[in-house]
């Protein structure tokens, strides 16, 4: 595996990247992080017992004066789904790249293509990117992009995902395709989610009970979605080292929780 091989100076590098970045957030955190009241704070290099209600000052009185109010604390909107036609290509091969160890890829791209057969108007194409903060990206495709569901036309529809769906997902999925019988979903994965949880492996096998077919994106596949789904100003997708083996690695562990 790619990120597994000491030799891959890549892979590491990007480890590397990534800890430290998570390093240096962990570290700013405690830094912010306010005392609680009445714990000891340091002062000069002596522990005090911190003020309560107004901060200390040499004559007892308010440093911001005496109606001084406490700071709202700011509330931060949830992430939201983002939708399109192209990603950027830094995010790309990133989340797509078929690594094991898929630290700080906290993502899920998904790409799709919807063909609803005669009579309607086109293929749909584009990508969902969520940020596993609010809904799912798989959960959005049937909301934003495939509201409605018209018995009479037959779908067949196919995500290439950057990760395949954790087992909450697989469970909605495997009640959508039970219930949209003419809906015909294929899911192509780069990794897989977890897949040493037995909760995992029940969702995947759920959702291959229920019709979807499942499996790993071989190496043409990301040269395919490179080309389709990329904003790659017409570059020659170059795949990294060990995709080939990683794709084995995945596809026979996939293999193991669906026989």
């Amino acid at each position: 595996m790619a990120d597994r091989k000491s030799s891959s100076s890549a892979g590491v590098s990007s480890r590397l990247t990534v800890r430290r970045k998570e390093k240096a957030e962990n570290e700013a955190k405690k830094e912010e992080k306010p005392s609680k009241e009445g714990e000891k704070v340091e002062v000069n290099g002596t522990s005090v017992p911190e003020e309560t209600g107004e901060a200390a000052t040499g004559n007892g009185a308010p440093a911001n004066g005496e109606n001084a109010e406490k700071p709202e604390p700011m509330e931060l909107p949830p992430f939201e789904i983002i939708t399109g036609d192209r990603m950027d290509p830094f995010f790309y091969k990133f989340q797509f790249k078929n690594v094991e160890y898929s630290s700080g890829r906290n993502k899920t791209f998904l790409c799709y293509l919807v063909d609803q057969g005669p009579g309607a108007s086109g293929l749909l194409r584009g990508f969902i990117e969520d940020e596993h903060a609010s809904g799912h990206a798989e959960e959005a495709f049937f909301q934003q992009v495939l509201p409605n569901y018209d018995p009479a036309l037959k779908y067949t529809v196919t995500w290439y995902m950057s990760s395949s769906p954790c087992s909450a997902c697989a469970a909605k999925l495997a009640e959508i395709l039970k219930a949209r019988k003419s809906l015909h979903l294929s899911i192509y994965s780069a990794r897989l989610f977890e897949w040493e949880e037995p909760e995992i492996q029940a969702g995947l096998k759920a959702l291959a009970a229920a019709g979807c077919k499942l499996r790993m994106m071989k190496p043409l596949d990301f040269t395919y979605t490179w080309n389709t789904f990329v904003e790659n100003d017409e570059q020659t997708f170059v795949l990294w080292e060990d995709c080939q083996e990683n794709y084995e690695y995945y596809q026979d562990k996939l293999a193991d929780i669906l026989q």
